[in-house]
């Protein structure tokens, strides 16, 4: 079959266009025909990033030829010994075996059946595939940390993003009232997405039109995380909640000293996501498919 191997760690160019065995499964494993793929902020990370690549796909000894990816949707065409779930013909979607080999980027691939749900048939693969880490990213932390609930007033940071636009339909989903923070060119996007609010960052701060948010889901990196505890985004953030919220940050790791003053000073929850696998993952996926999303 046909993958796509990585040969080292680096630049795009880095990734080649190869022949390489059909894998086999194991008793609790389908394979799967790739139909698409969805290629993440993570699969840059790792493939240019050699710890990172040790770290998250970590690769065993006898690996003869490293395929990135773990975001697939596709077509099932064997199925292992125990398997119950699936029979040849289905059409799956999930996210599989992160962290460690998923091996995402080839014609077919193993993946064990509680990583796969069943694709609507509504759905296309594309949109399927894009429904994985993303929406499970916003799902873990809108719903599983967040607790978001109807009535609640939520501050989606980076709306129009790959997990911020999941995260609007996903509080909209529970009954918030939703403000999409995003850059005004897409603003029509992130209303159409169903936010009741639009804050253009490049023109207004945010903190300063809101102050009485229950969460705020921050999902970007800005520069200004590198200034000082009291001038920084997270407390920008901070300074938008009402005493009793939460701040779920995804992509930066609030120290342990800021947590506690936050939690001191305005009784707000600031909480580092943390999206690897977990005993809800095969119910929270069943449940996105069920939402359609896209």
């Amino acid at each position: 079959m046909k993958a796509i191997v990585l040969k080292e760690t680096g630049a795009p160019e880095n990734l080649v266009l190869a022949d390489v065995p059909v894998p086999a499964i194991k008793a609790n494993e389908v394979l799967v025909q790739v139909k698409a793929i969805s290629i993440n902020p993570v699969d840059a990370f790792v493939r240019r990033n050699q710890q990172a690549l040790d770290i998250i796909y970590a690769p065993r000894d006898t690996v003869e030829h490293v395929i990135l990816g773990w975001d697939i949707a596709g077509v099932v065409v064997g199925t292992g010994a125990t398997v119950k779930k699936f029979k040849a013909g289905d059409e799956v979607f999930g996210n599989y075996k992160f962290i460690g080999q998923a091996n995402a980027y080839a014609e077919f691939t193993a993946a064990p059946e509680t990583d796969l749900v069943l694709k609507p048939a509504n759905v296309s693969f594309e949109a399927a595939a894009g429904a994985t880490m993303a929406a499970m990213t916003a799902w873990v932390s809108l719903v599983n940390m967040g607790k978001v609930k109807k009535g609640d007033r939520v501050i989606v940071h980076g709306a129009s993003g790959g997990i911020g636009h999941y995260a609007v339909q996903i509080a909209k989903h529970f009954g918030a009232y939703v403000i999409g923070v995003a850059s005004g060119a897409n603003r029509d996007f992130v209303l159409s997405l169903g936010a009741d609010e639009f804050i253009d960052y490049k023109t207004q701060r945010f903190e300063e039109i809101i102050t009485d948010a229950d969460i705020v889901h921050d999902a970007v990196w800005s520069d200004d995380n590198m200034l000082s505890d009291d001038e920084n985004h997270l407390s920008r953030s901070v300074a938008a909640i009402k005493p009793g919220g939460k701040l779920l940050s995804l992509v930066i790791h609030p120290n342990k000293s800021f947590i506690e003053r936050m939690k001191a000073e305005k009784n707000v929850d600031v909480i580092r996501v943390n999206v690897t696998p977990n005993a809800t993952y095969e119910n929270d996926l069943q449940y996105i498919a069920g939402l359609s999303i896209g």
